[in-house]
């Protein structure tokens, strides 16, 4: 079966309009601030789609943008809407230019509003399973297993990739679900091997047709979350025609994980403003 992540990420949509409406009734209100640096055209799609999703929930979208912009400026722009109540969540959209750490930046967003569950103090309280705010695209990923009703728990989940945007919080969240999880990179020598013994099969590396159909056990579920732009055309990781046939799920790309990451986004940014109004 095709995974329909747009029809799910409406789904969710549609609840978190209810609430934001809700709350607006009681004179909340919710924002988040995006800062992008000029160039990256696909970098530009992304905001754009964030934007649709903000404004059609209900959620206040402010965009900065720089072009080459130096390290003092991005970061004053963070202590800025740190202190400022009507941001209730900041992302930078990555990736940055090459002469800027992306990582030392997004340390400088205050943790209740890392959206993107990305700084430091962020990734640690996921490690120790006590994190609030969860990177938004493996929570697409646990919406889409509990939407179609896969149960973790005892199942091989093979991860491809290791990032601190999916590869690592997907991993921890599954393990701290009952799953058996083995993470594969670069240096992993027997990938295909592993890969074939996996019932639920993730992958986040960015490279088109790495997961072919040999690799792929029948009946598996899998999930593609990468995603690379060849002439103008979004592909995956995953030879989507030749594995479609044996896996009882997956996700397409793009219409598959990609929607459910910009709306577990707009459900982190009300989280978060819940989080400030608790302090």
């Amino acid at each position: 079966m095709i995974i329909d992540g747009k029809k799910l990420a409406n789904k969710i949509a549609t609840g978190l309009k209810k609430e934001v409406a809700k709350e607006k009734e009681k004179g909340n209100s919710f924002g988040l601030g995006v800062i992008l640096v000029k160039g990256n055209p696909a970098s530009e799609i992304y905001v754009s789609k964030k934007r649709e999703r903000a404004e059609d929930i209900g959620i206040g979208f402010y965009l900065t943008e720089f072009e080459n912009p130096a390290k003092e400026i991005l970061v004053g722009k963070i202590l800025e809407w740190n202190k400022d109540s009507k941001i209730n969540g900041t992302i930078v959209q990555l990736p940055l230019s090459e002469q800027l750490n992306p990582y030392e930046i997004i340390n400088y967003i205050d943790p209740k509003k890392d959206v993107d569950g990305l700084t430091d103090e962020n990734q640690k309280s996921l490690e120790n399973d006590e994190s609030d705010l969860y990177p938004a695209t493996p929570l697409g990923i646990l919406e889409i297993l509990k939407e179609y009703d896969v149960d973790v728990k005892n199942k091989k989940v093979v991860i491809m990739g290791r990032s601190k945007l999916v590869g690592k919080p997907i991993s921890l969240l599954l393990k701290n679900k009952g799953a058996s999880v083995e993470v594969c990179h670069s240096q992993t020598g027997n990938t295909a091997e592993v890969c074939r013994d996996a019932d639920i099969l993730i992958s986040a590396v960015g490279k088109p047709n790495l997961v072919t159909a040999d690799m792929v056990k029948d009946g598996a579920v899998v999930i593609d979350v990468g995603t690379t732009r060849t002439d103008g055309v979004l592909k995956g990781d995953v030879d989507f025609e030749n594995v479609k046939n044996k896996a009882s799920l997956i996700t397409p790309v793009p219409g598959g994980v990609g929607p459910l990451t910009v709306a577990c986004l707009m459900k982190n940014v009300i989280k978060a403003k819940k989080m400030q109004n608790s302090d």
